[in-house]
This record gives C-alpha cells, sequence and structure tokens, in this order.
C-alpha cells in the first residue's frame, strides 16, 4: 500500500512538472512586403540601415513542420533540394543569400520571384503560407533555435487532430483531407 501510495505521488510530480509546447497557431496577420527591406546596399540618396523584422512562427515548431509540409506541397525540392540542399535553384542549407536572410527578403522572394529562376507564388500562396515556408527554409541554415526545428516529419509523428490546411486553387485528394 505504502508503495502504491509512493508510485502514485511521484507520477503526480512528475506530470505536474511537463511543459508542453502551446500548438495554437496565432491569428493569421498580413506577411511583411520586399519592398520595406534593403536587399542591396547600393539605394539613391545615400545608405540606408537595413529594415529587420520578426515573424512570429519561428518560435512555433508546429508553423514550422507546417512550413515543411508546405515545402513538398509546393514542389520547392524539384529546385532546390528534398531538404534545401540545392539543384537547379540555390542551396538554402547555406550562409550564402542573394537576396537576404531575413524573413521579410523570404517572404518576398516566394510571393513576387526572382529573376533568372525563381516563379512567383502569388495567388497560389497566401501571407500566412508564405510566413510558415519562410520560418522552415530559414530553419534549414540553422538561423532557428533547435528545439523549434524538427528533426522529422510530422507525418512519422503519429495521427494529426486537425485535418491540414489545403491551399489555395489547389487539389488535394479527399483521402489526405480527412473528407470522404
Amino acid at each position: 500500500m505504502r508503495a502504491a501510495l509512493l508510485v502514485a505521488m511521484t507520477a503526480a510530480v512528475l506530470a505536474a512538472g511537463c511543459e508542453r509546447e502551446d500548438r495554437t497557431p496565432p491569428a493569421p496577420a498580413r506577411a511583411a512586403r520586399s519592398d520595406t527591406v534593403t536587399l542591396v546596399s547600393l539605394q539613391p540618396g545615400g545608405a540606408s540601415d537595413a529594415v529587420r523584422t520578426r515573424n512570429r512562427y519561428e518560435e512555433n515548431a508546429a508553423a514550422v513542420s507546417e512550413g515543411q509540409r508546405l515545402f513538398r506541397f509546393y514542389n520547392c525540392s524539384g529546385c532546390h533540394g528534398s531538404f534545401g540542399g540545392g539543384g537547379m535553384g540555390p542551396p538554402l542549407m547555406d550562409d550564402q543569400w542573394i537576396y537576404g536572410s531575413d524573413p521579410a527578403n523570404i517572404v518576398g522572394t516566394v510571393l513576387e520571384g526572382r529573376p533568372n529562376g525563381m516563379p512567383s507564388f502569388r495567388g497560389k500562396v497566401n501571407d500566412d503560407q508564405a510566413l510558415k515556408l519562410a520560418a522552415y527554409v530559414r530553419s534549414l541554415s540553422g538561423l532557428l533555435r533547435k528545439d523549434v526545428t524538427s528533426s522529422r516529419t510530422d507525418s512519422m509523428s503519429g495521427p494529426s487532430r486537425a485535418s491540414p490546411e489545403v491551399p489555395k486553387d489547389s487539389f488535394m485528394p479527399p483521402s489526405s483531407t480527412g473528407q470522404q
């Protein structure tokens, strides 16, 4: 009896000490536009300070994982490699960023495209999805905290409680959205 009471009390203390990540996504906000970020130091009228933006999804492992899913869904790996290692497009795992590694630069690249190969995804990717993609892309090069980045995809973590978000103007088979 005494041993059972001791085990129950130990389990209660351990359970009270566990802290779980908040997976409630923040309310969607508009993405930062690339026209507010300095891409190069050459500016008319003299040099200006680079604008640093913050992506609220960079501190949420579930959002970074969603960015990883979107990276696969939009076939970003077709040009950038499965895990950002490069291919036709530039590698995303190094520290060489032509258009900048700030979240606003990455969102601008996704939405507006870039010359010589990067298409614009405006109209296919909404601002919220672009921020999640930016968070995932920054995680590939080690720009996020290690506890936010995932070592495996959420599909390997077990069944999901929420149905996946279907990107605008896209087709997902009924079996992958949980609908019949």
